[in-house]
């Protein structure tokens, strides 16, 4: 385990704005109401981790790894996915505007 090994942590409500957790392992962490705008998550490890009304404004999660993680009224606003992996997502009533999706395109 590294400085960056996050798994299974409890982080829900959290205020990680602007936080440097480029390729730490988030894995199955509990991040509900968090607070991650600006945060930069370029490939990470977000597999099996819960966005439940988490704030990712602005946040960077290019190539990131966000297989099985739940984004539930999510704010994904500005966010960038690009080459994000989402496979088995759960993702519903998300807010995109400007957000970039992970094959490249800009959703609205």
């Amino acid at each position: 385990t590294g400085e960056r090994d996050f798994n299974r942590t409890a982080l829900s409500r959290a205020n990680l704005s602007g936080a440097n957790l480029q390729e730490a392992d988030l894995s199955n962490a509990s991040l509900d109401g968090a607070n991650l705008a600006g945060a930069n998550l370029a490939g990470a490890n977000l597999t099996g981790v819960s966005f439940v009304g988490a704030n990712l404004t602005g946040a960077n999660l290019q190539g990131a790894n966000l297989t099985r993680a739940v984004l539930v009224n999510t704010n994904l606003t500005k966010a960038n996915l690009t080459g994000a992996t989402l496979n088995q997502a759960f993702i519903a009533e998300v807010i995109y505007q400007d957000t970039r999706l992970p094959n490249g395109s800009v959703r609205n």
